[in-house]
């Protein structure tokens, strides 16, 4: 019986530490252009706390976030804290999603769309 208790012990703690706490990567002043350095594709949703729009996109981004982890990078840049990067990229409207191909902005889309459409929306270019 202890083999089998060891065995569902560690299968539990497997269980605990997989993907339900994954977060999208948090984009910053002080580490957007290494994101973009270090990431071939980067996808960034541009938000802010106080947006309701954005906070019904937030869990569309992090779904996308976990199905293409490993495959494409995505982060969350929050403009009320990192206002310079926002500023660089001209966000007028939040939420705005902009995909960076080789450190270069390839395309934008503004507003909370669903996960199909996000997905299209990086399908074009990767």
């Amino acid at each position: 019986m202890d083999d089998i208790e060891e065995i569902r012990k560690k299968k539990m703690e497997d269980m605990a530490n997989k993907s339900d706490d994954f977060h999208p990567i948090t984009a910053t002043d002080d580490n957007f252009d290494k994101l973009l350095e270090d990431n071939p594709v980067l996808l960034v949703d541009f938000w802010a706390e106080w947006c309701m729009p954005c906070k019904m996109f937030a869990p569309t981004v992090t779904e996308f976030a976990k199905e293409t982890q490993g495959k494409i990078a995505v982060a969350k840049l929050n403009v009320d804290e990192a206002r310079n990067t926002a500023m660089r990229f001209n966000v007028m409207s939040i939420p705005t999603s902009m995909l960076f191909k080789e450190g270069k902005l390839v395309d934008k889309l503004t507003g909370a769309v669903s996960k199909q459409m996000l997905k299209q929306f990086v399908d074009r270019y990767v």
